[in-house]
């Protein structure tokens, strides 16, 4: 891929996060997710590239755009899949709390898991702790080779967890092995990609959590050299034979870093929409927006954080095609 992709997924993430920052506490999830969704299928028409959405808003006949199969970009330069989440936190939005991301990644064209919107058992984890944890072993386990590899007392190791009825045995097992808990309303793509960042104060993810979103970690996980364990949970026959279609005839399989992003290139970005440990939100400024944006690409291990200010006059509509 072109290093130059890098800056250009950048201006895609900015502008999904400008359009759907509108509707921040405003209780209208569905609508930020539309603005989001309309700004980033536009700009991602001036990218030089011939994409292919693989994660997206759904099927062709479930979305307007940005659905599975889509092609986007100019058509011309290098062939790539592309998993987007325009707003990832839809609820964090809507009630203006924590965390709320716009995402993409981009990876060499057949190299991502087309992973169908179903649960996921996860686990992730930052650089220090990479080949130390397993998916089959038990919490306890995990929570110790961790806190080993990160030097540190089981006691100061930070989990973060999805705040669910399903985890409530998990958040027992945690606690027991003495480790601290972070829970969370939504958003594990940031909490996945905090994790490999010391300043963030997140050690590990654990827990049940949406299989698109498990894609999206690891490719920003394989940019930072981190790691994510992943094992699809389909919940009936249907979303059984949707991985069988994807290759997986084992589902109970634990599918590793190069199963959910191969290769040795990828990209991903993600622009803060409201606040977070890793990003700020966004904040408008009279005639002035301004953005905070983290973009990384896994053959270089460059990570860049871009400090935006946008002009509202040359934009009024959050984006600009030329």
């Amino acid at each position: 891929m072109e290093r130059s992709l890098s800056m250009e997924i950048a201006r895609v993430t900015e502008a999904a996060a400008l359009a759907s920052a509108r509707w921040m506490g405003r209780g209208e999830k569905e609508e930020a997710d539309g603005a989001a969704t309309e700004a980033m299928r536009t700009v991602f028409d001036t990218v030089p590239m011939r994409g292919t959405v693989v994660i997206g808003e759904g099927e062709k006949d479930e979305a307007p755009m940005l659905y599975i199969g889509e092609e986007v970009g100019l058509g011309e330069g290098p062939e790539v899949d592309i998993a987007v989440d325009p707003v990832e936190g839809t609820n964090i939005v809507a009630l203006g709390t924590w965390n709320a991301l716009c995402v993409v990644g981009i990876a060499n064209r057949g190299r991502l898991l087309h992973a169908p919107d179903m649960y996921m058992e996860k686990i992730a984890v930052g650089p220090e702790s990479v080949g130390k944890i397993d998916l089959d072993a038990s919490v306890e386990q995990n929570l110790k080779a961790v806190a080993e590899a990160k030097g540190k007392d089981i006691e100061d190791i930070v989990v973060v967890v999805l705040n669910r009825p399903r985890h409530d045995q998990l958040i027992k097992e945690i606690r027991e092995a003495g480790a601290r808990i972070k829970l969370i309303p939504d958003g594990d793509v940031a909490a996945s990609i905090n994790a490999a960042f010391d300043h963030t104060g997140v050690d590990v993810l654990m827990g049940v959590g949406g299989a698109p979103e498990g894609v999206l970690s690891a490719i920003g996980l394989k940019a930072l050299g981190g790691e994510i364990q992943g094992r699809l949970k389909p919940v009936d026959e249907e979303q059984e034979a949707r991985c069988r279609k994807m290759g997986i005839e084992d589902v109970n399989r634990v599918l590793k870093m190069d199963d959910l992003c191969g290769g040795d290139d990828a990209i991903f970005a993600a622009t803060g929409i409201t606040d977070g440990e890793l990003l700020q939100g966004v904040q408008f400024r009279g005639d002035k927006a301004t953005t905070e944006t983290v973009v990384m690409r896994a053959k270089s291990g460059t990570v860049r954080f871009i400090d935006g200010t946008h002009s509202l006059k040359k934009k009024p509509d959050l984006v600009i095609k030329d």
